[in-house]
């Protein structure tokens, strides 16, 4: 029975950023789990082989190409996913950016592209698919935030603020949408292996500061990411709410 919680059999998730990276990781668990995924991203190209991927390990799945940043695109692309494949179950918010330089020389459209991207979007898009979710008094939001939802490092306070945000975000989404039905929470990733951080991995000495800083002891894997999207997206979580989850090998635990 217990196992039952997590079964996401019959139910459909849209995950944004999805055609690489943590975004694809994620895609690839709920599907794992029994989900119908559709996976976004602007490049048309890559997110056809991203599905191509998905499809070819026996998901079902399919790619909605939009940009986050665009209400009227989003507008057509969730309408368009309600009408052709059916009710959108499951929205996991992941599409973001990173940029770093240091504060005193932070371009200003720079830090406006962060918000845009990494904040605005979800509010965009979440705002787009609940309003589909409420009247069936039923879904499952989860945002991507980070360990910067909570810690600060040189070269990335825009990027830090994004993310206190989205953890704020999510709790505000929580405080008007949990009477309809949804729960909205927060998965916040510490350091992980992906080609958006492979310059930092292959650095000796950024990668034996973190493996110091880490109570684990090492980087993170996307695949360790699988399991706190599912336990968010299933039945499993039905009283979690505006909850940030870090999955971080315990950096946000110590100092």
């Amino acid at each position: 029975m217990s196992l039952k919680l997590f079964d996401l059999t019959g139910r459909r998730a849209l995950i944004t950023g999805s055609s690489q990276g943590i975004g694809l990781a994620l895609a690839g668990g709920l599907a794992a789990a029994g989900a119908e995924v559709v996976l976004n991203g602007r490049d048309a190209a890559k997110l056809d082989a991203a599905v191509s991927g998905l499809r070819a390990a026996g998901a079902k799945a399919s790619g909605s190409a939009f940009d986050v940043t665009d209400e009227a695109q989003i507008a057509q692309a969730v309408g368009r996913i309600e009408r052709e494949h059916g009710a959108i179950d499951i929205l996991v918010n992941n599409a973001g950016m990173q940029y770093r330089a240091p504060l005193e020389e932070f371009p200003a459209e720079k830090f406006r592209e962060l918000f845009r991207v990494n904040v605005e979007s979800m509010f965009l898009v979440g705002k787009a698919v609940a309003r589909h979710m409420i009247p069936r008094q039923r879904g499952r939001i989860v945002n991507i935030g980070s360990v910067q939802s909570e810690l600060a490092r040189p070269t990335i306070a825009p990027y830090t603020a994004t993310k206190g945000a989205v953890k704020m975000l999510t709790r505000g989404m929580c405080g008007d949408w949990a009477k309809h039905g949804l729960q909205v929470n927060g998965i916040g990733p510490g350091y992980f292996k992906t080609l958006l951080n492979q310059a930092l991995v292959d650095d000796p000495v950024f990668s034996g500061w973190l493996e110091k800083r880490t109570p684990a002891g090492r980087w993170g894997t996307v695949d360790e990411l699988v399991g706190a999207v599912v336990f968010l997206a299933s039945d499993a979580a039905s009283f979690v709410n505006g909850h940030m989850l870090y999955v971080d090998g315990g950096v946000t635990a110590v100092l």
